[in-house]
Formats: structure tokens, C-alpha cells, sequence
């Protein structure tokens, strides 16, 4: 079978979600949730990729390159918006330059439908989807699952037979029977149609619920009642159909994508010690024999290495090459590298940072804007002023330097090769390579001092 073009449902609002923010943009592991199923569909050959958005078309700043948007401009369901897709398709032809044969997608291929709000569903799913539906000469050909909480989800009926005959919508009493609602296999809401019989029966179609909507499902029962062959594909693992309507849903969800996460990891060699007190985004990057120890959240593309150790700390963004350590209850924020067996520390916050190959920040610091040198030493409580009030600056830390506790550098400052500071200065100047910087005012010890405070003040004078 050719590549298919896969359309993702994505134009529904979310009201239950309870947020100004559209359902489809609430985050899942690092992502926006309408990319899950994008991303399933690049990674599973997808000829060509359409995503149907609400008038305000507020997915498509986050879609990438090449993946189309079409717009259902009144919310009549889910074959209006399938609708609206196939009409996207048929007006732009080769809008998205993958070439002539998706020109032909829509007519001639197979057109595989995806529900953005339900996440999980992989590339191995949809391959396989094509595959049977291939295989079967089948018009159409729909996911199912069993599931032990069926609430919210459409049935599916079979016959006699076992074969499929319709689905039954279940999100008004009116829409079934009790009967019905008992049934405990349900839609996936994924499915892949023969495009010209798509094409044919989704102008047809009639509301047949108390909403008044144009469900997808609907066209299947058509299909069959016309005599065409119509699958009903259960799958194996039911957690895969899951869908967000709720942030109850989302949580959920999010959970379940966690896990799927957190086992590519481990089985990859990294160790997590507590997968349930660990938060990991999907697309952070692990090395081998890197340890994670639990309460450690782990955000954005990070890059950690191998042999890695990271305790109870908060990354974002940044990079970790082999060997290097962050914690415990660090935050590395965007921008921060750790070359290879540098250590940062317990308390210390690093942002926009480049820290050398062995060097150590161990505790109680702040180093921002900064380039510290390989197998430097920073004491603890150092700060790098970084900013004067309207411009940032770079602090140049430089090889094998030794600071002092309580040390603040104010930037623009370089400190040279071998160098040191005293303990309880505030660098101003650049320090040569091999000196010792001492920036603090020359101590003053006054006798009696203790005295002299215990005796009465004017004010208290009789």
C-alpha cells in the first residue's frame, strides 16, 4: 500500500478542561499533545499529514514543517471535520511539496483518521493498522479496545458472528440503550478508510444523536449497510486508546506517557531508581550507566551522557557529557553544559553556563553567564553578578583556579589560569593567571565592643 495521508482530529475546544488554554496545547512530557500524533504519524510514513483546527487556528504555530492545517469552521462532529480535511486535500493538492503521490492521496490511497486528543497511540500501531487493513480488502477498518471503566467512549456492537456492525455513542442516555452501555469494547478512535469510498459516503451522512453531530462512526455503519467490508481491530494493549477530555484524563495520561518513557530509558541502560518520583520529558536524551536518583525532574531536550549521576535536581534544557554529577537539589536552567566529570553541587543554580571538563562548583552557588575553566574549584556561596541593570556579562573563570568561599565575581570580569581568591571578595577587576585576588575591606576589631553595647542608649537614659 502507498503512504497513506493520516488526519488528526484536533478541533475541538475542550470546555471540560476548564482553561483558556485550547485542549490540544495542555502539555504532555515536554510536548504540546497534538504532537504525539503527529509524531506518530512522521515516524510511521505518513504521506501526508493533516491536522484539523477550530477557526482560531491556535495549533499552528506549534506544527512542524510540512504537516497541513485545514479548518473546520463549524463544529459539527467528527466526519464534518474529517470533511473538512478531504476538502483541504482535494483545494491543495501538493501544498506541502511531498510530492505527486500525495497529489493522488486523497482519491486513491488510504486515509488514516487519528483523534489528537488521544495521545499514546505509536507508529507501531498505525503501521500495523496499515498492514491489516491492507490485507483484508476492506473499506474501512476501525481500533477497539476493552476496557474495565467503559464510561465516555463509543461501543462497539457486533453481531452474531462476532463481526462488526456499528458504533453506539454513549454521551447522552438518548444516544443508546442500557444494553449498549454495558458493553465494554469500545472505539479507539482510530481508523483507516479507502479514500474514494471516504470520499463518497461522508456528504451523506445524517445526525443521528441528540447533539445533532456528524460522527465519524456513522460512516462505518453506512458502509456496511451498502455491503462493504467494514474491520474491527482490538488492541493489545487498551492503555494506548486513553483520551484527555479532563485535566483528570490529561493526569492520567501524562502518567501513562511518563511510564512508556521511563521504560525506553531503562531498557536503553540508564537507572532510574524510583520511576514514580521521577519526571523525565520526552525528548530528553540519557547515556548508559547514567543513575537518576528519585525526585529528579528532568525537562526539555536535556542531553545527559554516560555514567552521568543526577540527585534530586531540577535540569532544564541544558547538557551533561560523561561522567558528570548535578546535585543534590541543584537546578540546572537553559544554556548550562557540564563538560565531562564536572560536579555541581548541593544548592547551586547554574544558567547560561559553560563548566570545564573536572570542575567543581560544590555547594551554595550561583553561576550565571559564566565560562569556568577545566578542574577549577569554586567555593561555596559563589555568585557571579551577571547583571548591572540593563545588559548581562560574561564572567571568564579560567583553568585550575581556586576561589574562596563567598566569593562574588562582577561581570565583565576574567579571572586567569591558576589563579586564586580570598575568601570573602568581591572581584571587580580581572585577576592575572597565578595571582591571588583580595577584595575585601581590611578587618577592624574593636575592643570592648560587647561592653559598650549592654550600657543604656540616650533614649533610655532617666
Amino acid at each position: 500500500m502507498a503512504a497513506p495521508t493520516i488526519v488528526i482530529l484536533a478541533a475541538g475546544q475542550g470546555t471540560r478542561m476548564r482553561s483558556s488554554t485550547p485542549k490540544m496545547l495542555h502539555g504532555v512530557c515536554g510536548l504540546p499533545m497534538v504532537l504525539w500524533p503527529v509524531r506518530a504519524a512522521l515516524e510511521a510514513g505518513a504521506g501526508r499529514i493533516v491536522v484539523v483546527d477550530s477557526p482560531a487556528e491556535a495549533l499552528r504555530e506549534v506544527l512542524p514543517e510540512g504537516v497541513e492545517l485545514a479548518v473546520q469552521t463549524e463544529p459539527s462532529g467528527t466526519a464534518g471535520a474529517v470533511l473538512a480535511a478531504i476538502s483541504h486535500l482535494r483545494a491543495t493538492p501538493a501544498a506541502n511539496g511531498r510530492g505527486a503521490d500525495a497529489k493522488a492521496g486523497a482519491r486513491r490511497q488510504a486515509v488514516v483518521v487519528l483523534s489528537g486528543d488521544v495521545p499514546l497511540v505509536g507508529p507501531e500501531t498505525i503501521a500495523a493498522l496499515i498492514d491489516v487493513h491492507g490485507n483484508g480488502g476492506a473499506a474501512a477498518t476501525l481500533v477497539t479496545s476493552l476496557l474495565e471503566d467503559p464510561r465516555g467512549y463509543g461501543r462497539i456492537v457486533r453481531g452474531a458472528s462476532g463481526d462488526f456492525e456499528r458504533v453506539v455513542e454513549t454521551k447522552l442516555d438518548g444516544d443508546s440503550s442500557p444494553e449498549e452501555r454495558n458493553i465494554k469494547e469500545v472505539n479507539a478512535g482510530l481508523y483507516i478508510f479507502d479514500a474514494d469510498a471516504l470520499e463518497d459516503v461522508l456528504p451523506r451522512l445524517r445526525p443521528e444523536n441528540e447533539q445533532g453531530e456528524l460522527y465519524l462512526p456513522d460512516a462505518l455503519g453506512v458502509l456496511r449497510e451498502e455491503g462493504a467490508m467494514v474491520r474491527a481491530q482490538r488492541l493489545d494493549d487498551p492503555a494506548i486508546s486513553c483520551g484527555v477530555n479532563d485535566r483528570e484524563q490529561l493526569a492520567r495520561v501524562r502518567k501513562l506517557a511518563q511510564q512508556q518513557i521511563h521504560r525506553r530509558h531503562m531498557r536503553a541502560g540508564v537507572e532510574i531508581v524510583d520511576p514514580d518520583a521521577t519526571v523525565i520529558d520526552v525528548d530528553v536524551e540519557i547515556g548508559p550507566d547514567t543513575v537518576i536518583e528519585p525526585f529528579s525532574t528532568i525537562k526539555g531536550r536535556t542531553k545527559i551522557g554516560a555514567g552521568c549521576l543526577v540527585r534530586h535536581s531540577y535540569l532544564l534544557d541544558c547538557v551533561l557529557e560523561d561522567g558528570a554529577s548535578v546535585g543534590p537539589f541543584a537546578y540546572l536552567r537553559p544554556g548550562s553544559v557540564l563538560r565531562a566529570g564536572a560536579k555541581v553541587g548541593t544548592f547551586v543554580e547554574v544558567k547560561n553556563s559553560d563548566v570545564g571538563p573536572a570542575a567543581k562548583i560544590p555547594h551554595l552557588s550561583y553561576i550565571g553567564d559564566a565560562d569556568v575553566g577545566e578542574q577549577t574549584n569554586l567555593g561555596a556561596g559563589t555568585i557571579t553578578a551577571n547583571y548591572d541593570g540593563r545588559e548581562k556579562h560574561r564572567t571568564t573563570i579560567g583553568k585550575h583556579v581556586r576561589g574562596g568561599v563567598d566569593t562574588a565575581f562582577v561581570a565583565p570580569v576574567t579571572v586567569g589560569d591558576k589563579a586564586y581568591t580570598a575568601a570573602g571578595s568581591v572581584v571587580t577587576e580581572d585577576v592575572p593567571p597565578g595571582a591571588l585576588a583580595i577584595a575585601r575591606a581590611k578587618q577592624q576589631n574593636i575592643e570592648g565592643f560587647a561592653e559598650r553595647r549592654q550600657r543604656p542608649l540616650h533614649s533610655e537614659e532617666k
